[in-house]
């Protein structure tokens, strides 16, 4: 199905006993372009779960935040025998060089290796459980993608109605404007020659050559034929990522509807034509927001 490149997805779980949450959030961009934000303990992981989003999203800048609150689950641990070695021999110091004042238990917490933290390194099943939340919320925010893509190919196809009903006026004008240039071309020729006894067969084959730089005929059926491409794209139910090729098929039809416009001398097809450019710079606004 279609997607946005705009979307938020978020997961919990537990690394461990740790309680862990990730948030992924995704805007336009090109191509991939991952930034992600992991606790220092599972830095290593890094290349993994890069691969793990890049097999689930083709395009988009994505930031990840990743956070496993190990603190809360294990906290700090009090070397105890530590602690009573170092009261021993600070008692002893006072003894020895008459000290006063007390060795008390703040004191003793703030010498060296007396509290320490949990260790940093963290085993392959810590990182497993990592990108097990990882992908839970990379999942998370391909449903909310999908639903936005989902809008957004409905508003691209109710532009794509506006095209065509636009591209049927110039259709129906076109063959008009082109009799009515070559009876105007007659009319213009025949005065100047007056009787002069100009060929016959020589001013209707200028007129041909004339009428065919104007005749729009070969555009209008190609403008036809991508329409009707980026309506099958817009509509498909593959799992590939459309947003590419629907940029390049509104690329031909931009240069179609240019084509058309310098080539029509006349105003209701250039107001048409202005019209139709103005409707596939909505529909652009829109497809760089697609995967």
């Amino acid at each position: 199905m279609i997607s946005s490149m705009t979307g938020f997805g978020a997961a919990d779980g537990t690394v461990g006993d740790a309680p862990a949450s990730v948030e992924i959030r995704t805007v336009n961009h090109r191509f991939f372009s991952p930034n992600l934000k992991l606790p220092s303990a599972f830095a290593r992981w890094e290349g993994e779960i890069r691969e793990l989003l890049r097999q689930k999203i083709a395009r988009g800048h994505v930031t990840l935040t990743a956070r496993v609150d190990r603190q809360t689950a294990s906290g700090s641990v009090i070397d105890q025998v530590r602690l009573a070695q170092y009261a021993s021999e600070l008692k002893e110091l006072q003894k020895k060089h008459s000290l006063g004042g007390e060795v008390d238990l703040a004191t003793l917490l703030r010498l060296p290796d007396v509290v320490s933290t949990p260790s940093e390194e963290m085993d392959s099943a810590a990182g497993e459980a990592l990108a097990a939340i990882v992908a839970k919320a990379a999942d998370n925010l391909i449903v909310m993608r999908r639903s936005e893509g989902a809008l957004l190919a409905a508003f691209l196809l109710e532009r794509i109605a506006a095209v065509e009903s636009r591209l049927a006026r110039i259709e129906t004008r076109a063959p008009v404007r082109l009799r009515e240039h070559h009876e105007r071309v007659k009319r213009t020729v025949g005065e100047l020659l007056g009787g002069a006894g100009a060929d016959p067969q020589r001013i209707a084959q200028e007129i041909a050559i004339l009428a065919d730089k104007l005749d729009v005929a070969e555009e209008l059926d190609r403008f036809r034929s991508h329409l009707a491409a980026f309506r099958e794209t817009a509509q498909s139910k593959t799992a590939d990522p459309v947003g590419k090729r629907l940029g390049f098929i509104l690329q031909e039809m931009v240069r179609e509807a240019n084509t058309i416009g310098s080539k029509a001398s006349d105003a209701q097809i250039q107001e048409d034509v202005i019209a139709t450019k103005e409707e596939l710079e909505r529909i652009r606004e829109q497809v760089e927001n697609l995967e």
